[in-house]
């Protein structure tokens, strides 16, 4: 028997392909204080129009994580907030959060998503720890 014959559901494509139509339908926002709910989900940053980082608020929310990344970009040098913009989706399950980020970063290859930008490293600023690309590019005001 030929493999034309088979039918193997990919879940993992038809998930994709669900989540990236519905995400480029969502509207797009101007990153400020306030732009997300209180929910968990997925979101992308755009600098310039540019798809720059994608992201998900799994063990926190969207307002937090978003608020996160407006107080790091306000606080830098090289780079206004004002052109920032983002877009999300609220996403329920946590499985179905981390699949989602997964197949933004896959189908975008955001250019800040391995820069540090979204990072919470401790020990950030201690001797031998290398400053990451963003920080180079953006420094602390």
């Amino acid at each position: 028997m030929c493999d034309r014959h088979e039918f193997f559901f990919e879940f993992d494509k038809a998930f994709n392909h669900q989540l990236i139509e519905k995400f480029e339908a969502s509207p797009e926002h101007p990153l400020t204080v306030d732009v997300a709910p209180p929910l968990k989900g997925v979101y992308a940053l755009y600098h310039e129009g540019q798809l720059v980082y994608a992201g998900k608020a799994l063990n926190t929310t969207l307002a937090r994580r978003l608020l996160e990344h407006y107080r790091k970009i306000a606080g830098r040098r090289n780079i206004q907030v004002t052109s920032i913009s983002c877009r999300y989706l609220v996403v329920e399950g946590d499985w179905f959060v981390r699949a989602a980020e997964d197949a933004l970063i896959q189908y975008y290859t955001p250019l800040w998503q391995q820069s540090g930008f979204g990072s919470h490293v401790p020990g950030r600023g201690r001797p031998g720890i290398r400053t990451s690309r963003w920080d180079q590019q953006y420094p602390p005001r």
